[in-house]
């Protein structure tokens, strides 16, 4: 196919396919053509042969197929893939009939694919061919002679999956019983078939030379070769033997060919595999017809026996072998010494060229089919025959590769064995032979293997023993005398010389230490070859259950890491010691090791040789009998015959023992050694001792002697070795199993362990390393168990725990100065492997105290218990150890445990008691986490968790205790918003920040219950006495107490998030909360307490969506709430939006009555008025039952109460004496007069409203009197209510006046809202100055926000005229008046107040002052533009002034952040109000400069450009921009609308917005940026140009994706709407363009001018475009234009504005006044000015402004003109 990149001839604009030029002929003509293929190349496949005329196809071919079978003529590879997979498709899915239309044509199409050199096509093919079977079945008969030769040879693919594919084809046609007559009946054709593809195919005419490489050509003619070789192999196996003859006659052609012997060199290894392979074969199946051939398939074989490649190897030796047993007479045809033993011999030198694997198990049949007449087989062949195996293995590759050695060993061995079995007997040659095979090959090749430690492996040394054993075995059951003699001769020979060698290594001093490690291994080895054979000859019956457990069974390696148990079988001496001790027979064996013991002792004595003490604890540990050990005592009495310092045998050891010669050594030789404190002899000491106790015949024998050995003051390291040893196997553990359990042992442990504990407290340790052992042979005595027993003593066992538990106590109330890391971390190291061996095991009282300690340590904070983290994992790895002996324990119904109790006792007292932190409390509940949730694993009993939680629950006393505890910092919220109602005074400190960093013990008492809560509802287990509905509902006031905290401490916010990443979350709380009696409990408290279950309860029933029935079932009736005391006064209060309308009602109309009934004594009480009042402010808030009449009925009485008794009212009165009931008597019936007026206004009358406005204005004279006492939470709820009183009030007549009389309306602008801002604007002034530092979330604070909002309605006259106290600056240069002067610096520095209501409210209150100031500039701009310097005019100085602080605080804010990367701000920070004051008072300046004129706006703008403020605001706002500015409103998005962003969603600024606080920095930000680009658009412009690169491209990105569209919008409408008219010229605008047409004329004159907005607006220039003209000139055209364009570019307004400048240029130029010669416009393009300064000597006129640039830039002071000086 034509490839997709090439390219392509003009014209074509498709490429090439010639699959769809197939598929377009097919659908033109209706028939395809009878050709075949449609090329004329070799390889085109024709798929309808030629010989069928076109009628005759299309009824047997479907056009379907036809176009699938031409795609498969194509050379592309995928296209033929693809038609394969379709043809297999089609199969499957055609009808039968269908598919046998395809079967003619099947067989040469399949003839050629499936040799195809794509080995996916060759896989799809035969996967299709298989799907064609299934499909046909018996049809496919006519064509299986045609196809079957192939077929065989696709099932021999190289390609696996192809050749899997083929042979599961086959089998889906054939079943088994009928493969083989399948194959009989095609066996002339595939005979044909493979002899051409042997024979006459190459790799020309196997592919087209001309279009395929010659690579591939050869790859797939081999491929090719190897398929038919190994086809025709497949063919011999397959037949039956009967058709084997015939098949006979037909294959002599094909092994007449020299060509097919010479497969067996050819160049492909594939190629020679497939044909040894054959060979084998044809021996196996045609012998007759390989004897015939014999001269040429015995070179062909033979010859080749030094193949080095592993593919061809296997087949070639089996070869080999089927040759030299079919063909006697092979060896004629080849000469073996030059042309096949060289060959050998060099693969035995090299180790078989890395496949000795596969060579040398063939050695032993191919040297013992070789006959000896024709290829001389002596005695020199079978030395050099050993002489090349011994040098192979010596070779690196062999010793690096255990595979490879195995298979050497094993050959040698095996021949070594067969050559002396074949010359056994007394004749000359025989011995000769013998004595060469063990001298000179044996013994060397021992020899070697002792030298190289790689050698030294256990399998040489069997083939060694299983030898010799074999020799032995024959001369006992011999009954020919020579060679017995002969065998007894060699046994001889090689005891000899193996003694020989052995002694001689040992002599030397220089031998190393893995020599020596080889003769004990070669010893030992044979030593358990001997037993085994005397066993085996002494036929004992335990020979056979011997034989059935292995020989490393008898020991169990443990080791401390890994704390395994010996293994608990029964210990049974017979079977576990190799032989008999004082029975060993005295043989060659023996003698030997008895020498070199001897000579290893005299080295030892006077070399004090290491090495040959390990030799020597070798030997004795496979040797150990009392007759070696009487004969080492011989030598030494030969040698201190003269001597007499051996150290004699203690008297207290009675004579039976002391006779022993191995009690003898050990006094005489071991203890002098034992006495040398040599640590690296330590190992092979206690291996002597061993071997010295297993010579003892008693137990008790070996307990007297260790006993002593441990009186005698043995070393501990000596010790720890011992005991090790004896928990390394059985058979030592049994050996000392008395002396552990001893009473000797016992003691000097326990001492040992009070030694280390007190020692590592007091003073350091020198050695380390001694520490460190002592503390591990602990450790181990502690640790190890043999059948679930303790290794010592049970009673030392505990005492030693004792010991421990003491230390560990005492680290943890250590101090600081201590050291106690390392005595801590020993112990850990020992405890934790002390827990890890309790397998089924219960924990002792002493261990239960010892892990109660840990579990203390672990559940405490460690930075106050000074330890470090590696000591701290160490503690809980410890832990962690324990728990599951003590899981064990609890489920052990006859050992009660105490730890339970003890470890909830410490837990209860610790969160009771103690002062926690987060950190600590995290760390208490884990650890309690583990414990539980391994005994819930273990054991899903719910008594233990049961005993659990009832011992660390506290009582009701104490959980009220705890609850007092609790800060009341948190009424300071509900107190705010109307949730609660008090009439009493709480202390007022507690309404200040704490700042403790301890959690009350109520937090943590309730988070540790709540967690073990969670885990026995998860585990479904329910506890006692309603305890999870306390624990629920304690956590749940916690819960709210930490929520209703308005500025929690860090300790508290990291209190609540460690609680969620427990688990422990509310709305998981609330599922809970279906608990029967949750609810009904919390209401019960809230009814009998109120306070925070009020609001507790209340938050769990809007968590719930709790129904009013529900709600109403736990009261019953309202009856149950009066008489009202506090409780049921806030539960009412909480409960109000859930109760049911009648119940409201019900509420509604009792308390309406008892108020009407209330004496003067009851009005301030909780079941009086006060209480009535709360009672109906709740249940009418919400508007949710009609209450206007009753509203207005209440104040009735209340009014009746102003006429009888007045004084309750707290109208312009000090607070400083008034009774908290009298204040909360206030509070109420404000709240009810603002609800009052949202329901119930309308029915209102002159005389209330006089009412409420004189009460109303009274009380605020109230608050403005007591701001000093603000302290007071009542006394400040009192004023949030006043000032939310008035808010309602101004917001209400500001909303509805025009329902209102006249006169009603006149009386609130004229008195009231004066009033009301008379009073409040001096009374922030004086709150925000006595409390410049505190933040707006404390308690003191609170009143801003009401205030704040209420000043907001102050109207624009009431601040002129305001009332506060004069503040003027002196050398302020302003052109302000004094007034004001003072609103501005009084208000303008509460721009950075540490408070949001007051930044809030005051940017409200000069926004409405900004239009104002400009004209006070306006009179004096005279003076401006006439200075001859550049002009410029500063903006009001007050917000400058604060503008400069903002700014250098912005500056330390956001310097680390880079432009364009956004800033978060966290709300309400002290970051937010600095932020937030800056773009306040930004937004301010602009205002101010949006209300100039052009010439003020000019002057503004350079006052800004040279204090470079505008470049900082820029700078700062691509902080506080997020990149995407998406808004995220409450409103649904319909789909079809554009995104909303901060761009397009107004802002708008309240006192209380507190839902969009976290956007509000990035909305006002974007709504500064796009006030800025409005309104200064050149000076954006200009800074814009002057950044440097990335800061100019990330501007030009965001300003042209969010802004410029929509302003450009704004900038076309504004002209299309405008309703400014010009005389002489027109205006119109192009909103799709973005073009603005402005056409001036005036009498022949006609201009038109296209103004064009950029796409980044208004970034970009806008450019000028000229339109029609008649009557300019065009040099005057083109300044017109010029200017019009400099005017648009530098001037900061509209374009509108831009016009009007122009066209007054211009109309100017018409009127004769002449254009500067400077600036060349008659208006100056900065400030607006006309040419007025006249050269007296050219009379020409310029700009004041133009000429002082002049002057500045040219260093002169010459006319531009006329060059004459400028007077």
């Amino acid at each position: 196919m034509g490839g997709k990149n090439k390219q392509r001839t003009k014209g074509n604009l498709r490429p090439s396919s010639s699959g769809r030029a197939a598929e377009l002929l097919a659908k033109e003509r209706g028939t395809v053509p009878g050709f075949i293929g449609f090329g004329s190349s070799q390889s085109d496949l024709g798929y309808v042969p030629a010989v069928q005329g076109a009628e005759e196809i299309d009824s047997l071919v479907d056009s379907d197929f036809r176009m699938v079978l031409r795609k498969l003529s194509k050379k592309d590879v995928t296209t033929k893939l693809k038609a394969m997979q379709e043809f297999g498709t089609m199969c499957d899915e055609r009808e039968t009939e269908i598919v046998k239309g395809v079967l003619p044509y099947w067989p040469r199409i399949y003839s050629k694919i499936s040799l195809d050199f794509d080995r996916r096509v060759r896989e799809a093919t035969q996967q299709a061919f298989e799907k064609l079977i299934l499909k046909v079945k018996k049809h496919l008969a006519p064509n299986l002679k045609s196809l079957m030769g192939y077929w065989l040879m696709a099932q021999c693919d190289t390609y696996a999956p192809a050749a899997i594919a083929a042979k599961l084809a086959f089998q889906a046609a054939f079943p088994p019983s009928k493969q083989a007559e399948a194959l009989v009946f095609c066996k002339d054709e595939i005979i044909n078939v493979l002899q051409d593809h042997l024979l006459k195919e190459t790799p020309d005419t196997l592919s087209d030379p001309q279009t395929v490489p010659e690579e591939e050509r050869e790859a797939k003619y081999y491929r090719i070769l190897t398929s038919s070789l190994l086809a025709l192999k497949k063919l011999l196996c397959m037949l039956p033997p009967n058709e084997i003859a015939s098949l006979e006659e037909k294959l002599k052609p094909l092994l007449s060919q020299n060509k097919f012997w010479k497969f067996g060199k050819h160049c492909s290894p594939q190629v020679r595999s497939a044909f040894f392979e054959l060979i084998s074969a044809f021996c196996q199946y045609i012998p007759e017809s390989m004897k015939a051939e014999s001269s040429k398939i015995s070179p062909a074989v033979l010859v080749n026996i030094d193949e080095i490649d592993p593919l061809v190897c296997p087949p070639l030796w089996e070869a080999v072998l089927y040759i030299l047993s079919t063909i006697e007479d092979c060896w004629i045809h080849v000469n073996a010494k030059k042309s096949v033993f060289p060959k050998l011999s060099t693969i035995l030198r090299e180790g078989g060229r890395g496949l000795a694997p596969v060579i040398y198990p063939y050695l032993l049949p191919f040297i013992s089919k070789i006959p000896t007449s024709p290829t001389d087989l002596n005695f020199e062949f079978f030395r050099n025959f050993f002489t090349h195996i011994t040098k192979g293995l010596s070779t690196e590759r062999i010793l690096t590769s255990h595979s490879e050695c195995s298979a050497i060993i094993s050959a040698f061995f095996e021949c070594l064995r067969f050559i002396m079995q074949q010359n056994l007997g007394e004749k000359e040659g025989s011995i000769k032979m013998q004595e060469m095979l063990i001298n000179d090959q044996l013994i060397p090749f021992v020899d070697t293997a002792l030298k190289e430690p790689r050698l030294q492996n256990e399998q040489l040394f069997d083939q060694l023993a299983e030898t010799l054993n074999s020799w032995e075995t024959k001369v006992e059951k011999q009954e020919d005398d020579s060679v017995m003699n002969s065998l007894k001769n060699v046994l001889k020979t090689f005891w000899i010389s193996l003694s020989d060698i052995c002694l001689e290594k040992i002599s030397n001093q220089e031998i190393d230490v893995k020599s020596l490690l080889g003769i004990s291994t070669l010893l030992e080895v044979l030593q358990k070859a001997e037993n085994t054979w005397v066993q085996s000859k002494k036929k004992v019956s335990k020979i056979k259950c011997m034989d059935d457990v292995p020989e490393t069974s008898t020991e169990n390696k443990i080791q401390i890491p890994e704390e395994e148990d010996i293994d608990d079988s029964e210990f049974c001496w017979d079977e576990k010691l190799p032989v008999p001790i004082t029975h060993q027979d005295k043989g060659p064996l023996n003698d030997l090791v008895c020498r070199l013991a001897e000579l290893s002792i005299a080295y030892i004595s006077e070399l004090k040789s290491e090495k040959h003490l390990g030799f020597l604890a070798s030997l004795l540990n496979s040797f150990s009998s009392c007759q070696l050990f009487q004969a080492l005592l011989d030598l030494a009495n030969e040698k201190n015959k003269s001597n007499k310092d051996l150290v004699p045998v203690p008297q207290e050891i009675v004579k039976p023992i002391r006779d022993n010669p191995a009690i003898q050594f050990l006094y005489h030789r071991l203890m002098n050694w034992l006495g040398e404190n040599k640590k690296e002899n330590s190992d092979f000491l206690v291996d002597i001792l061993y071997s010295i106790l297993c010579c003892c015949e008693t137990d008790t024998e070996r307990k007297i002697i260790l006993d002593d050995l441990t009186k005698l003051d043995l070393k501990w390291n000596i010790l720890l070795r011992i005991i090790r040893k004896a928990c390394s196997s059985s058979d030592k553990h049994m050996l000392v199993s008395t002396w552990l359990k001893g009473d000797i042992l016992g003691e000097k442990l326990v001492t040992l362990a009070d030694h280390l504990c007190n020692q590592d407290l007091e003073v350091a340790i020198s050695s380390e390393s001694f520490t460190s052992e002592r503390w591990t042979l602990l450790s181990l005595v502690l640790s190890q168990h043999v059948k679930n027993d303790y290794l010592i003593g049970e009673a030392y066992v505990e005492r030693i725990i004792s010991k421990l538990n003491a230390a560990l106590s005492k680290a943890k109330t250590i101090s600081e100065t201590v050291n106690t890391e390392s005595q801590v971390s020993f112990i850990c190291d020992v405890a934790s492997n002390f827990f890890s061996s309790m397998k089924g095991c219960c924990l002792m009282p002493s261990s239960e105290e010892l892990l109660l300690t840990i579990f203390q340590l672990c559940a405490q904070n460690q930075d106050f218990a000074q330890l470090s983290d590696f000591l701290v994992c160490k503690l809980r790895h410890t832990w962690l150890c324990g728990l599951h002996p003590l899981v064990l324990q609890f489920g052990n119904a006859d050992k009660q445990s105490t730890f339970l109790y003890s470890s909830a006792v410490w837990l209860k007292k610790q969160i009771q008691s103690t002062s926690l932190d987060v950190k600590s409390l995290q760390v208490l509940m884990s650890t309690v986490d583990d414990l539980l949730s391994n005994l819930l694993e273990a054991y899903n009993s719910p008594f233990l968790l049961r005993f659990y939680v009832e011992n660390i629950m506290p009582s009701d006393n104490e959980w009220e205790n705890m609850r007092h505890s609790l800060s009341t910092q948190w009424l300071h919220k509900p107190l705010l918003e109307g949730r609660l109602s008090l009439n009493y005074e709480h202390s007022r400190m507690d309404f200040k920040e704490h700042s403790t960093m301890k959690l009350p013990s109520h937090l943590c008492t309730t988070a540790l219950l709540s967690k073990i809560v969670l885990l026995t509802m998860k585990e479904e287990i329910i506890l006692e006495d309603n305890k999870t509905e306390k624990i629920i509902a304690e956590l749940l006031y916690a819960l709210q107490w930490c929520e209703e905290l308005e500025n929690p401490s860090s300790m508290l916010i990291e209190f609540r998030e460690m609680l969620q990443g427990m688990g422990i979350i509310y709305d998981d709380l609330c599922v809970l909360s279906k608990l029967p009696g949750l609810l009904k409990l919390i209401f019960i408290r809230s009814r009998d307490t109120g306070t925070l279950w009020a609001l507790t309860i209340s938050k769990l029933m809007h968590s719930k969506n709790i129904l009013p029935d529900e709600v109403k079932q736990l009261y019953k009736t309202t009856e149950g709430f009066f008489p009202v005391t506090e409780g049921s006064l806030h539960t009412v209060q909480s409960l109000s939006p859930f109760l049911p309308l009648e119940d409201k009602e019900e509420l509604v109309n009792h308390c309406t009555a008892r108020l009407m009934t209330c004496t003067k004594k009851d009005l301030c009480n909780i079941d009086g008025s006060f209480g009535y009042l709360s009672i109906l402010n709740s249940c009418l808030k919400k508007g949710s039952i009609d209450g206007r009449e009753k509203l207005y009925g209440i104040l009735k009485i209340i009014m009746s109460w102003k006429n009888d008794h007045e004084d309750i009212f707290l109208f312009s009165c000090c607070l400083k004496e008034t009774s908290p009931q009298l204040l909360g008597l206030n509070i109420e019936i404000i709240h009810l007069l603002s609800i009052l007026l949202k329901y119930s206004s309308s029915l209102l009358v002159d005389d209330d409203w006089d009412f409420i406005m004189c009460s109303m204005l009274a009380w605020l004279e109230t608050t403005s009197e007591n701001h000093a006492l603000y302290s007071v939470p009542l006394v400040q709820l009192f004023a949030c209510v006043s000032c939310d009183l008035a808010c309602t009030l101004s917001a209400y007549f500001s909303s509805i006046s025009s329902n209102l009389p006249v006169n009603l309306i006149s009386e609130w602008h004229e008195f009231f809202s004066e009033g009301i801002h008379n009073l409040l604007l001096p009374l922030l002034v004086k709150i925000t100055e006595e409390s410049k530092d505190i933040s707006e979330t404390s308690f003191q604070n609170s009143v801003l926000i009401p205030l704040g909002e209420t000043l907001t309605y102050i109207s624009k006259d009431q601040l002129l005229n305001h009332k506060l106290a004069v503040r003027v600056t002196p050398d302020q240069r302003t052109n302000l008046p004094e007034h004001l002067q003072t609103l501005l610096n009084t208000l303008a520095p509460l721009l950075h107040f540490r408070a949001r209501p007051v930044q809030i409210a005051v940017y409200h209150m000069l926004y409405k002052l900004m239009p104002e100031l400009p004209r006070f500039d306006d009179d004096d701009l005279k003076s401006y533009v006439d200075e001859e310097e550049e002009p410029a005019l500063s903006p009001p100085i007050a917000l400058m002034t604060v503008l400069g602080i903002l700014e250098d605080l912005l500056e330390n804010i956001l310097e680390c952040y880079p432009v364009g990367e956004f800033a978060v701000i966290q709300p309400l920070s002290e970051e937010f109000c600095y932020v937030l004051g800056y773009l306040l008072t930004w937004k301010l300046i602009l205002t101010f400069f949006k209300a100039a004129t052009s010439q003020l706006r000019a002057l503004y703008s350079l006052y800004l450009r040279r204090t470079k403020s505008l470049n900082k605001l820029l700078y700062h706002l691509f902080r506080l921009m997020p990149e995407i500015p998406t808004y995220v409103g409450t409103a649904v998005e319909l789909p079809n609308k554009e995104t909303k962003t901060f761009f397009t969603e107004e802002l708008h600024l309240h006192v209380r917005e507190t839902a969009t606080l976290t956007s509000q920095i990035p909305h006002l930000a974007c709504s500064v940026y796009q006030i800025t680009l409005k309104d200064l658009p050149a000076m954006v412009r200009l800074w814009w140009n002057s950044c440097e690169k990335r800061v100019f491209n990330v501007v030009d990105k965001f300003t042209s994706k969010y802004v410029s569209n929509m302003l450009s919008f704004q900038e076309i409408s504004s002209v299309q709407t405008s309703t400014q008219l010009f005389n002489g010229m027109t205006v119109k605008a192009r909103s799709t363009t973005r073009e603005v047409i402005a056409t001036y004329s005036v009498d022949d004159i006609f201009i038109e001018l296209i103004i064009q907005l950029p796409l980044n607006y208004p970034l970009g220039s806008i450019t000028v475009e000229s339109g029609k003209r008649v009557g300019v000139a065009v040099q005057q055209w083109r300044n017109w234009m010029l200017q019009l364009s400099t005017y648009l570019t530098h001037q900061n307004g509209s374009i509108m504005e831009g016009l009007a400048l122009w066209k007054n240029n211009v109309d100017k130029r018409f009127e004769g006044v002449e254009d500067c010669m400077i600036c060349f416009s008659v208006i100056h393009g900065f400030n607006y000015s006309l040419p007025k300064k006249a050269c007296r000597t050219c009379k020409k006129k310029f700009h004041s402004a133009c000429l002082y640039k002049w002057f500045t830039s040219s260093n002169k002071s010459t006319c531009p003109l006329c060059r004459e000086t400028f007077f």
